[in-house]
């Protein structure tokens, strides 16, 4: 036996033999599912959008950047600059465990009542312990939220999903409100590390301009002739050119660490908000339709597979008993014809 090509007739005939199934299961689990969609709990979506400012070291000269550059400390752009930055920060454990130790306006107490819950209550986790309930917070809460970034306009869109409508949010709301927190203390931190060295350097760089400046005291008090001298007069000159190098890296110093000093208290806000998040009017889970159809699509397929296969296999036992039959039929043939030739050499 060979295989061979089905026609569309075959095909046809294969799937109306078996069109109860065909037909019916896909049919019962359109139903089923359609059923089940209704028991579903809706969802509603919440969604907050905010864009990074890329800052620079604001006010860093030129001399300082490269006396801080020489130490491996870089202010300038970085990747934690970038959108993407800000998506990994948002699905940080430390950030997702604020967010669900924080305090929300309960959505299931009555209107006007002023109780409020953490969200960790809300989500009803039940672990060994505190511990334990908050790590499958974090999960359930990662599963909840959504990320979008999109890199030709640095925009972060940050999508909560929940029950209610007002929770959601909320939540949203809140977690750009810790980002910016974050971003803020991050760049807190920042600047007192520049703070600190430049404020070391102000010290050594005074201590030097002092110097330079007592060896110029120095030399015109020893040598009140000293223009008389083509030598003398190189010497000057070369102690007043350190005099003014140094000079201009105390001024430049002494600049950047009074900058230091301010954006060491700065707390003003490093991300721009561009929507906050606003309750959902309309669901956007379960999507019914959406599931009838997988399912009814789903359906047809195994059904259309289980005909072909019960065909294959009716075909098979068919066949079986064919050359079961035939086979019989030989056997019985070749015992007569050895019957034959004994009678034959008997005689």
């Amino acid at each position: 036996m060979t295989p061979r090509e089905l026609t569309l007739v075959e095909v046809l005939n294969t799937l109306l033999r078996h069109w109860r199934v065909v037909v019916g299961l896909p049919l019962l689990v359109a139903v089923a599912t359609g059923a089940i969609s209704f028991t579903l709990r809706p969802t509603y979506t919440a969604t907050a959008t905010f864009v990074p400012e890329h800052g620079s070291q604001k006010g860093l000269t030129g001399a300082a950047a490269g006396l801080i550059g020489g130490l491996g400390i870089n202010f300038g752009n970085q990747p934690t600059e970038s959108p993407r930055f800000y998506a990994d920060v948002v699905r940080s454990r430390e950030l997702l465990e604020r967010v669900l130790t924080s305090r929300y306006a309960d959505p299931r107490a009555r209107a006007g009542a002023a109780d409020s819950v953490t969200l960790l209550q809300l989500l009803g986790t039940e672990g060994r312990n505190e511990l334990d309930s908050l790590a499958q917070g974090v999960e359930i809460l990662n599963d909840l939220i959504t990320i979008r970034v999109d890199d030709q306009t640095s925009i972060v869109r940050v999508s909560v999903q929940s029950p209610y409508p007002a929770l959601a949010a909320d939540v949203a709301n809140r977690i750009v409100e810790y980002v910016n927190d974050f971003n803020t203390r991050k760049r807190q931190s920042q600047a007192r590390e520049s703070r600190k060295f430049t404020e070391e350097r102000v010290a050594a760089a005074d201590g030097e301009l002092r110097h330079a400046e007592e060896a110029v005291k120095t030399f015109y008090e020893r040598n009140r002739g000293w223009q008389q001298s083509p030598g003398l007069t190189f010497e000057e000159a070369r102690l007043r050119r350190q005099v003014d190098m140094g000079q201009q890296v105390y001024g430049s110093l002494k600049r950047e660490y009074e900058t230091a000093r301010i954006d060491e208290v700065n707390d003003t806000p490093v991300i721009t908000v561009i929507d906050r998040a606003i309750p959902a009017q309309e669901r956007s889970g379960p999507r019914r339709k959406l599931l009838v159809v997988l399912a009814t699509a789903l359906a047809a397929v195994i059904a259309g597979l289980w005909a072909f296969g019960a065909e294959y296999l009716d075909r098979a036992r068919r066949d079986t008993r064919e050359n079961y039959e035939e086979l019989r039929s030989l056997l019985q043939r070749v015992r007569r014809d050895i019957r034959r030739m004994f009678t034959r050499a008997r005689a």
